[in-house]
């Protein structure tokens, strides 16, 4: 762990700039003539000050004095007072930096650079462009130092290096206001481009009970997926990136920061080839004729285009860069990240876990808006959904553990709820029985969707599936043996590996 006490002593040195291009040779960046055409243009044009005030930040300004005179005009505007001479020059007075700044004679001075209060605009850009480069030469400048520094940890040094790296740049990137006659044209594009298609809008989860109420998993879109330990989420999420990639040819991006790849894949393969999961693991030997069948079962498996990372503790910034890449060069369009609680936030937020975890889940929903895919994090329950005796222990959106940003930030949230987990099950099967709920969809209707869950397949089946398959089980099982005498594969409900 790295010592605080040095971290703190660490931050607490400014980058000097001067003396930083004296060392390298290079003077810093800076645009001084266009800061004091801006400051001029706000002293004697009012039409410039909304904008200027928009854009720009007392940190877009090199020069002391001009950041001094900023943030007196600053302070002037969020107390409804009108910029000129005599008003910034008493502001300036009361904050004891009139002389400073050069006296009321360096504004007048000042009020005679503007060559045209209409190039307002170029004048604000120069200055945020000047901005970024000093940004990222301090950013880079205090990666340098903290590289050299044998105290702090390399997985600290990642993190921190790409969230300062990430910082200058989008504190001085803004989007701009849209008319709504152009959201309105884009929005109809859209629509017009849905008439013409037919199935799903989204991300299909290979579950037709699901993808009628969210006609697939949605661009843009943070989807939650919430249970207690051990009830089956993985499984379940498991289930969604193996449909999406081998049944839609989709690419999934997953990321396992609990569970080891090789063991992900192993849950993958009792899934596709219907053989029970202690043959897979090695407790029960396999046949010859069942190795036969799981190389021909894994197949379609080994081609999809299902990519994991099963990196422990991922920094979230880290998470943002990787998903990043792999949206650019394998073009996938889902992720899914297993579990959110298991993230790294800011090194800065370590130890106060409920903003850690609010950065975190506002990181997922930027990201996600950012790339235009839909993201499904995992997510724990806490305990009080167990302890609750009514509802039949149904879990809450309150439930979310650790910060209730995770509920603001998602645009669905969907619990995995067994009730033969906590024991409040009635009925001979109800131990298979598992309920997937849509507490919330921000977009669309919520829901309780009834579920089997076959613990020896890994797998998810909808009811009607399973009847289907139950009826037609003997004609099936029949042609199955002609191949393989051990019956049963990851779409059928019957042979030795499923329903019993």
């Amino acid at each position: 762990m790295p010592d605080p006490k040095r971290n703190t002593r660490r931050k607490s040195q400014d980058i000097n700039l001067d003396t930083l291009g004296l060392e390298m040779g290079n003077k810093p960046p800076q645009a001084l003539d266009f800061e004091e055409a801006v400051l001029g243009a706000l002293l004697i044009e009012p039409s410039c000050v909304d904008e200027a005030m928009e854009e720009l930040t007392p940190s877009c300004f090199y020069d002391p004095k001009h950041k001094m005179i900023f943030e007196a005009m600053q302070k002037l505007v969020n107390e409804h007072v009108a910029l000129d001479l005599l008003s910034v020059s008493q502001k300036l007075h009361e904050l004891g930096n009139l002389e400073t700044v050069g006296g009321a004679v360096r504004l007048a001075a000042l009020s005679q650079k503007i060559g045209a209060a209409a190039h307002i605009e170029y004048y604000i850009k120069i200055l945020k462009q000047k901005t970024i480069q000093r940004d990222l030469i301090t950013a880079s400048t205090e990666i340098l130092r903290d590289s050299y520094d044998d105290s702090v940890n390399v997985d600290d040094l990642i993190d921190n290096a790409q969230s300062k790296v990430f910082a200058a740049i989008q504190n001085n990137v803004k989007k701009d206001v849209q008319e709504i006659g152009s959201i309105i044209k884009t929005a109809m594009d859209d629509v017009e481009r849905m008439q013409e298609q037919s199935g799903l809008s989204g991300v299909p989860s290979g579950f037709p009970s699901i993808d009628k109420i969210t006609n697939g998993w949605q661009a843009s879109d943070l989807i939650i997926l919430a249970a207690r330990p051990s009830v089956g989420k993985t499984a379940f999420a498991l289930n969604i990136a193996r449909n999406a990639a081998v049944d839609s040819q989709m690419p999934v991006a997953f990321f396992s920061l609990e569970m080891p790849a090789i063991q992900l894949a192993k849950r993958l393969m009792t899934t596709e080839s219907g053989l029970p999961a202690d043959k897979i693991k090695g407790g029960v030997k396999l046949e010859p004729r069942e190795w036969e069948q799981l190389e021909y079962r894994l197949k379609a498996l080994s081609k999809a285009p299902l990519y994991v990372d099963d990196t422990p503790s991922l920094p979230i910034m880290e998470f943002r860069t990787k998903v990043k890449r792999l949206v650019k060069s394998k073009g996938v369009r889902l992720v899914i990240v297993d579990y959110l609680q298991l993230m790294q936030g800011p090194a800065e937020l370590r130890g106060m876990r409920e903003q850690e975890v609010a950065f975190i889940s506002r990181t997922l929903k930027a990201t996600a808006k950012e790339l235009n895919i839909p993201i499904i994090a995992l997510s724990q329950l806490s305990r009080d959904a167990v302890k609750r005796a009514n509802s039949n222990g149904k879990p809450m959106l309150s439930d979310l553990r650790e910060s209730g940003a995770i509920e603001q930030d998602a645009d669905m949230v969907i619990f995995v709820h067994r009730p033969d987990y906590l024991g409040l099950s009635e009925t001979e099967n109800g131990k298979e029985t598992t309920q997937i709920i849509i507490a919330k969809h921000r977009n669309g209707e919520t829901g309780d969707i009834d579920m089997l869950f076959k613990s020896e397949q890994v797998r998810f089946v909808e009811l009607d599936q399973t009847l289907v398959a139950q009826a037609g089980s003997m004609e099936f099982q029949s042609a199955m043996n002609m191949d393989f005498p051990t019956g049963g594969y990851a779409g059928d409900e019957f042979g030795n590996s499923g329903f019993e």
